[in-house]
């Protein structure tokens, strides 16, 4: 794995991982009772973001190290993943090895 494909897994890994965490612990402008005018009850008043992205700096970077282990480590490859035969013959890696 290169370098720039390393950065995309980890960019990939980090998003999907803020998009899941960005729900967690908001309090909302209704929870706190401090409701402005023209808008909605549910808008958050504190939403913590600037933790919220450290935690998940934290969580992508453990799910990065295993996925990158194992892409690294050839445990799993694209042709362990080829289940109806459709990536044609397999890698000269598995016939001569």
């Amino acid at each position: 794995m290169g370098i720039t494909s390393a950065l995309v897994l980890f960019a990939v890994i980090w998003f999907m991982t803020f998009l899941i965490v960005i729900p967690f612990n908001i309090e909302t402008q209704g929870d706190l009772g401090d409701v402005v005018e023209g808008t909605q009850a549910g808008a958050p008043e504190n939403h913590h973001l600037r933790k919220k992205a450290w935690i998940t700096t934290g969580i992508s970077a453990v799910i990065w190290a295993i996925v990158a282990g194992i892409i690294v480590s050839g445990a799993i490859t694209v042709d362990d993943l080829d289940f109806y035969d459709r990536y044609g013959p397999p890698s000269t890696l598995e016939t001569n090895g």
